[in-house]
């Protein structure tokens, strides 16, 4: 549960609210309107704000050594729109009907999904922030599990996490908070109800782990509970993946990676997610989240980079170097 804000009279906290009363009426705003104010609020970000515009440009510069400017500008530009759309398409879903979400969004791999669910056994979904994921809570119309997402509480503005939480809850998912997810994952063990516990693990971590690869052509760290709540509980382990079919219009992807991870040499599991990640990404690079400072961490001496060579898998994707930040 979120706590409700204090100081609620305060003239922040009215701005706060008043702010968020604005966003639930755009929502009833039609798309041809809304994806006209995508394109204003892309311009303004992109050339008047210049929102993380250095951070993005070298992290593509790094992530794709190959582009030209030419190449690398025009992924910019891709990628601020694409960034406006997914804003306003968020904002839409506060009111967007069943109906309409029906249409906009086709599942593959519920039946594989479902198969689990129906046997009692939870499974675990990775997932990165690619594409439209804000929408995928619409998924638990059409699962028979539990379908819960772990998320990093919005700091400082708990007035607006709880709109958030409301949009990703309307369908039945349920959120929880990352620093207490290891415990609402037991509590529903306990009871019996099958879950799917949805990871999105391709963001920096906050502390510095041991755990380092190549994450397209830089050296990044990754979070460890994924691999360690997969080999630990052994629970079927899949991939997240949404695609754009057309603006507005996504598909959604349940892909197995592991059925039994108990059974996999250590860190194979992380490994495997990082390059099927790599591998999507390539495939619509302005449809990533290359606004945040993924690659800022350096890696200590000492701590190995982990390659599939060194797990014993296949031979990687991509070219390996030293991280640009």
């Amino acid at each position: 549960m979120v706590e409700e804000p204090k100081g609620i009279f305060s003239p922040l906290e009215l701005m706060k609210a008043t702010g968020i009363s604005v966003l639930k009426l755009i929502s009833y705003l039609p798309f041809p309107v809304l994806y006209g104010l995508s394109g204003l609020f892309a311009f303004i970000l992109q050339h008047v704000v210049r929102y993380r515009k250095d951070v993005i440009v070298n992290n593509l510069r790094h992530a794709f050594p190959d582009y030209t400017d030419k190449q690398i500008a025009s992924t910019v530009n891709k990628f601020y729109r694409h960034f406006g759309d997914i804003t306003v398409e968020t904002i839409k879903a506060y009111s967007l009907s069943h109906d309409e979400f029906k249409k906009r969004i086709t599942f593959r791999g519920v039946d594989l999904m479902n198969s689990y669910a129906e046997k009692g056994t939870s499974v675990i979904l990775l997932a990165m922030h690619y594409n439209n994921w804000e929408l995928n809570s619409f998924a638990q119309v059409f699962l028979k599990h539990q379908f819960l997402v772990v998320y990093n509480p919005v700091r400082g503005n708990p007035r607006f996490e709880k709109y958030l939480l409301g949009i990703r809850e309307r369908w039945g998912m349920q959120t929880i908070a990352v620093h207490k997810s290891s415990r609402a994952a037991m509590e529903f063990n306990l009871r019996g109800l099958p879950v799917v516990l949805t990871l999105v693990a391709d963001q920096r971590p906050a502390v510095i782990t041991r755990f380092w690869t190549t994450f397209l052509n830089q050296e990044a760290c990754f979070y460890q509970g994924p691999e360690k709540i997969a080999r630990k509980s052994n629970l079927p382990v899949f991939f997240h993946l949404t695609r754009k079919t057309s603006r507005g219009h996504y598909e959604v992807s349940f892909i197995p990676l592991f059925e039994k991870p108990a059974e996999v040499t250590e860190q194979e599991i992380l490994l495997r997610y990082v390059r099927t990640m790599e591998k999507h990404i390539r495939e619509e690079p302005a449809c990533y989240l290359w606004s945040h400072k993924r690659w800022k961490q350096q890696r200590p001496e000492g701590y190995p980079l982990v390659d599939e060579h060194r797990v014993g898998g296949e031979e990687g994707t991509g070219h390996h170097s030293q991280p640009g930040q």
